[in-house]
């Protein structure tokens, strides 16, 4: 043994067995649950924690209202019912009166409930023969533990092992370690700002805590060292790129930017005026950006990517925005032409002093001489600004001068389709803008692209108009719905519907696009121009159709969700969307975002049915938190959060298992204002210490708790 506090690593080399009370058969049982050293048993944290001075008594159990009592097991028996149902029956007591408390269809409780144990029971007491029983409750066996706040373990019957010996573990362990004590290695001042009490208080407060509060302090400080060490990860990461990888030092001050911003039809918001200057300076560095722009849909992304890419072309560089389908392509393609429409580069070797700007399009669709002159284009630097899919990255595809690239709806794309854009350059390594209309929680933001900048557009410019969202329920709402979109046709306007499915499912009984078109047509939309749209049309069948939707040769456009992303059509007013509850918040707004991008006023309709014993993404009889979610806001960032709250979080790490190094206490849901504590202490202690050789024991906790796999899924996802 060394001298000084005790550390991860050290704890980690310690077997559970040196433990009083783990031979053999408990070692075993210990390593089935997953804890084989003493690190991993302190890191086994308690999933409850039962306070003996606020829990009620029998006596004072109130009917059908949820409690927990502590009482001890005075009888149990088990019986078969007529209908083949296994039934537990146990009397408990705890000196102010008994209840009965019942089991179905759990035979093992009858093995578990021993006379004479102390159990915790959770759930409702409801009268019964004039007496007391409480059905299915939560059951924690807390044995004879004493203490005023008495700490609940995650308990498996298949390993053997209750709480209270996991208590007792714990106990021996944290007292082994008093004498030296355990080290800390989140520097002092660090602590002292953010008020975090020090680990070795931490790690007994969780597990032994006196005071409820004790026990909060506690969690705060673990949860900050988990999001610590992500947050180091990523910024070491982030900070390594700047060092080692040449970029484009991009000369910001330049007439042709200048040129495209007066041509605009509306001055720039104050979020677009931002987000250009962030990445400007990100552009003027010696080293590559990696942003993340956010932005609502209808934000004003493309004017900001647009900049970006014009600031390589006026220091004489190429730059390239790639899609992730060939339609959105298409119509990134024209809408910047429409964008640069008239704005030329100034080119001191030109005799009128001014060249036109050359934007190509190439997707696999461009074939032939087309195709050959935009590949010699790029590579004769000809090219100012090419515009397309994956086919910007296959081979032959050569730039002369690659300089900023922006990726469309970064989750389409894999980490390495990036990285092959990249690398497409021959000389220093592109900018890299990536662009997503689906908003993201801030707390995700900083930890799932903690490796990107994030610029934020949360305003939107003018013209757009406000859509206001309705919630349709049952028939009478739903013929309210058809009334508005006959009435938005006669008007000149045009409407989209939109189903969930393709075919009927007897599953989910939702309406399928074929079946709703034909009812629509021969029904409530009698009459009007109807057009269908579904992924399993051919590529010419749906871009006539969308063509003629854009045309205004149909009014209506029943479809799936293949116009969620990248169609615009200003004259479509009407948005509505069948079997919304079968949708996710992001996904609905997304949606709703194909309205509202004229000059007229737009409504997007939310129309759910009830659907009884098969729906079981509806929460409750006329409610359903997601579509009252989009009727109260239209705010993306508002409903990103509200999203994170309602599917809660997966695991940090990836999607094969929680590993040692995954979030165990912290929440991005819970604990928004730590990780952004976390992330600001990460970039305090790397900016001044880049390699960490001044925290020895901070470098050695990342190695030792995040696998090579964690740190490509943490830096690459």
């Amino acid at each position: 043994m060394t001298a000084g506090p005790i550390t991860y690593r050290e704890l980690d080399g310690i077997d559970v067995v040196r433990l009083r009370g783990v031979g053999d058969r408990k070692r075993a049982a210990l390593a089935e649950f997953g804890v084989t050293s003493v690190l991993d048993l302190l890191a086994t944290y308690p999933r409850r924690w039962v306070d003996r001075t606020s829990e009620a008594r029998i006596a004072d159990l109130e009917l059908d209202r949820e409690a927990l009592v502590l009482v001890t097991v005075r009888s149990v028996r088990k019986r078969v019912t007529r209908n083949r149902r296994t039934m537990v029956t146990a009397q408990v007591g705890d000196g102010s009166g008994r209840m009965e408390v019942v089991f179905f269809n759990q035979p093992w409780r009858e093995k578990q409930l021993r006379e004479g144990l102390q159990i915790a029971l959770f759930g409702k007491a409801s009268a019964y023969r004039g007496g007391l029983q409480m059905a299915n409750p939560i059951v924690d066996l807390i044995g004879d533990r004493t203490g005023r706040i008495v700490p609940i373990y995650p308990q498996s019957e298949k390993v053997q092992l209750a709480t209270w010996e996991l208590a007792a573990f714990v106990e021996e362990a944290l007292r082994r370690c008093a004498d030296r004590g355990i080290g800390d290695p989140v520097p002092a001042e660090v602590r002292r700002r953010l008020g975090l009490v020090d680990r070795e208080v931490a790690l007994r407060s969780i597990h032994l805590p006196e005071t409820m509060r004790d026990k909060e302090q506690a969690r705060r400080r673990l949860a900050f060292d988990e999001l610590l060490r992500v947050q180091l990860l990523l910024v070491l990461r982030k900070r390594m790129l700047e060092r080692d990888a040449k970029g484009v030092a991009h000369v910001l001050d330049g007439e042709l930017v200048r040129r495209f911003h007066r041509s605009l039809p509306y001055p720039l918001t104050a979020a677009q005026q931002r987000a250009i200057v962030e990445i400007g300076a990100d552009l003027a560095a010696p080293f590559p950006m990696h942003r993340l722009l956010q932005g609502d849909v209808g934000a004003g992304k493309t004017v900001v990517a647009v900049s970006t890419l014009l600031v390589a072309v006026q220091g004489g560089h190429q730059g390239a925005l790639m899609a992730p389908t060939e339609v959105l392509a298409e119509q990134h393609a024209a809408g910047v032409r429409e964008l640069l429409d008239g704005v030329t580069v100034p080119d001191p070797d030109n005799l009128f002093g001014d060249r036109p700007l050359r934007v190509e399009l190439l997707t696999n669709r461009v074939t032939g001489a087309e195709r050959k002159a935009v590949l010699a284009g790029l590579a004769d630097g000809s090219v100012d600004l090419v515009i397309g899919t994956h086919a910007l990255i296959q081979e032959g595809v050569e730039f002369s001068s690659l300089g900023a690239v922006v990726v469309d709806e970064q989750h389409r794309f894999g980490v390495e389709q990036r990285a092959a854009l990249r690398d497409k350059s021959s000389g220093p390594v592109p900018d890299l803008l990536v662009m997503t209309a689906t908003p993201i929680p801030r707390t995700a933001a900083m930890t799932v692209y903690g490796d990107l900048d994030v610029s934020v557009l949360d305003e939107l410019p003018p013209g757009r108009t406000p859509i206001v969202t309705k919630a349709a329920r049952g028939a009478a709402a739903e013929a309210e719905v058809w009334e508005h979109v006959r009435a938005a046709v006669a008007e000149g306007r045009q409407a989209y519907v939109v189903c969930p499915l393709i075919d009927e499912s007897e599953k989910l009984e939702v309406a399928s696009a074929e079946d709703t078109y034909r009812e629509l047509d021969a029904g409530a939309l009698k009459g009007l121009r109807l057009g269908l749209l579904h992924g399993r049309l051919g590529p010419a069948d749906k871009q006539m159709t969308m063509d003629l939707f854009r045309s205004g040769g149909l009014d209506v456009l029943v479809a799936t969700t293949v116009i969620e992303v990248g169609v615009d059509v200003p004259n479509a007013t009407v948005m509505v969307i069948l079997d919304a509850d079968r949708f996710g918040i992001a996904q609905l707004h997304q949606l709703r975002g194909r309205v509202g991008r004229g000059d007229h006023a737009s409504t997007c309709w939310l129309v759910t049915r009830p659907h009884g014993d098969a729906a079981p993404l509806v929460d409750a009889p006329g409610t359903n938190p997601r579509v009252e979610a989009l009727v109260a806001s239209t705010d993306g960032f508002e409903l990103a959060e509200v999203d994170l709250d309602l599917r809660g979080e997966g695991t940090l790490m990836s999607t094969a298992q929680k590993g040692r190094s995954d979030l165990k206490l912290a929440s991005l849901r819970r604990d928004r204002e730590l990780v952004a504590l976390a992330r600001d202490a990460a970039f305090e202690i790397v900016d001044g210490d880049p390699g960490l050789a001044r925290h020895p024991d901070l470098h050695d906790e990342l190695d030792l708790l995040f696998t090579e796999t964690d740190e490509s899924f943490l830096t690459k996802s």
